[in-house]
């Protein structure tokens, strides 16, 4: 299957796919359900087939695709692999599967809805696989657009406001992405991003590229301060799109300094480390106490990622106080693959915990805490499956929650322990929201009547909650395919972020 255009076919099927729906679906409404379910079983198993033939043994890109796109530029149609990307193609196509189960009844307009979601998974796709700095761009931009629709057409009463803050927020930070890239490109004549990797720069250049590479990717994650778009997007996106934008969209941001900012500009990372750290620092303990506050279910869980992605951004940046620290990269690498497993992790458990509410709001249409109580009594098989999930949001050991964050504590302790003192301090503020939405929700008698009506699982939610849960007790209890796919490539990420690039 090697001679495959297996990463083309990823990306280019669901976008042919919308394009279809979108044309095809007036006329032909009862195909548009199974055709957008079939695309998305089609590139999971794509997905799966990329697994199956990966070497984790080298660090090197693998199932590459290059075509010349724009020749008087040197720009290519450019696409590949390492042990960083696939964990999160696997992520994108498995996440389009259970959005299109949970968006079945779905009647405003379906066609379109299931259409923007699968053209959203075809432009993550290739942003995830782009080996061309300025292909890469055009992905990250062009997300943009279904992501406006899903929130702006299909999402709440503030659905224009909260759609224009997120427009504006992650388009301004893309700016300043651009203008770095094409610096780059005047500097070293190439788009390549493993010919960037290799660029020569000096340090006052490197710091001003990193800078810009930071805004556009700490809006993206979002990291603190730039975070305040994020709550607005989740309260007013329709289930499906607070999914994809949690489990998925978020990462971006994490995966853009892993594949930029580290690697191209290793000194300026070095340098300005205590900048991230503390930022993440900030994100881990404060939100968490903002989480806490939260009377809206979908609120909490937005805060509550931001605590949680403020682990990625620890876990990348503590490799560099590590070195600098104990002239080791045992503990550097550990903190990377940390940070790497909280990126897929929490794409489990956010999706899950907002599909769970997504359950609730379709029977009750409330997300507020105080409109439920005893849910348990009359939902027991949901209950238990939501507990569960904010129970490893939590970081309950056993769950994937856990291995993430405990991988980027330990890391923190080579680096200095008040780190890791604040970094811990989620695992007492996660238990303290997630139990207070629990208690309140799902235990002691039953609210009101809307309650007191409520139904259990149909069988499509049974398909999603015990997937979703599977997912999160397997990587819980056994982490070692998902660590093993990405060790070389954590590896050799190390070895080269330690090596000065200042002319």
């Amino acid at each position: 299957m090697s001679e495959w255009p297996l990463l083309s076919l990823l990306v280019w099927l669901p976008i042919a796919a919308a394009v279809g729906l979108a044309v095809l679906g007036p006329r032909q409404p009862g195909l548009v359900r199974p055709m957008a379910l079939i695309t998305t079983l089609v590139t999971f198993v794509l997905s799966l087939l990329l697994w199956s033939g990966f070497d984790a043994g080298t660090a090197a890109m693998q199932f590459e695709e290059r075509l010349v796109w724009i020749a008087a530029f040197d720009i290519h149609y450019h696409l590949g692999i390492d042990g960083l990307s696939l964990p999160l193609i696997l992520l994108t196509t498995l996440i389009g599967v259970l959005i299109v189960i949970g968006g079945w009844q779905i009647s405003d307009r379906p066609h379109l809805y299931l259409a923007a979601f699968l053209l959203l998974q075809g432009l993550m796709t290739g942003m995830f696989a782009a080996l061309d700095a300025l292909l890469f761009y055009v992905f990250f931009e062009a997300m943009l657009v279904p992501m406006f629709l899903i929130i702006g057409i299909w999402g709440g009463p503030n659905r224009i406001y909260a759609t224009i803050k997120f427009f504006l927020f992650t388009f301004f930070g893309s700016v300043f992405m651009l203008i770095a890239l094409i610096w780059l490109y005047l500097q070293g004549g190439s788009f390549a991003i493993l010919d960037l990797h290799q660029q020569a720069i000096d340090l006052n250049a490197q710091i001003w590229i990193f800078l810009a590479f930071l805004i556009a990717f700490a809006v993206k994650i979002p990291m603190w301060p730039v975070h305040t778009w994020l709550p607005d997007a989740h309260v007013e996106a329709p289930t499906g799109g607070s999914v994809v934008l949690a489990a998925v969209m978020l990462k971006i941001g994490g995966y853009g300094l892993v594949r930029f900012s580290l690697p191209i500009v290793p000194d300026a990372a070095a340098a300005l480390d205590w900048l991230v750290i503390g930022l993440s620092l900030v994100a881990i303990a404060y939100i968490g106490f903002v989480a806490l506050a939260q009377s809206d279910m979908k609120k909490l869980i937005a805060y509550s990622s931001i605590s949680h992605m403020g682990f990625v951004t620890l876990g990348l940046f503590l490799a560099f106080a590590i070195v600098r620290n104990t002239g080791e990269v045992t503990g550097a690498g550990l903190g990377i693959s940390g940070a790497m497993v909280q990126m897929i992790s929490h794409g489990f458990i956010s999706g899950a915990m907002f599909l769970a509410v997504g359950v609730l709001y379709d029977r009750v249409h409330s997300r507020e805490i105080s409109s439920y109580g005893g849910v348990a009594n009359t939902m027991p098989w949901f209950a238990m499956f939501a507990v569960l999930f904010f129970m490893a949001n939590a970081g309950l050991p056993g769950t994937s929650g856990f291995v993430g964050e405990f991988m980027v504590i330990l890391a923190a302790f080579h680096a200095n322990f008040w780190f890791a003192f604040v970094a811990a301090t989620t695992l007492l503020l996660g238990a303290a929201y997630s139990l207070w939405l629990v208690k309140r929700v799902f235990y002691g008698e039953v609210g009101n009547s809307a309650v007191a009506a409520l139904k259990d699982l149909t069988g499509r939610e049974w398909t999603l909650m015990v997937t979703l849960a599977v997912l999160v007790l397997g990587v819980g209890i056994w982490p070692f395919p998902l660590l093993h796919m990405m060790e070389a490539s954590v590896q050799n990420l190390v070895e080269h972020i330690v090596l000065t690039k200042v002319e």
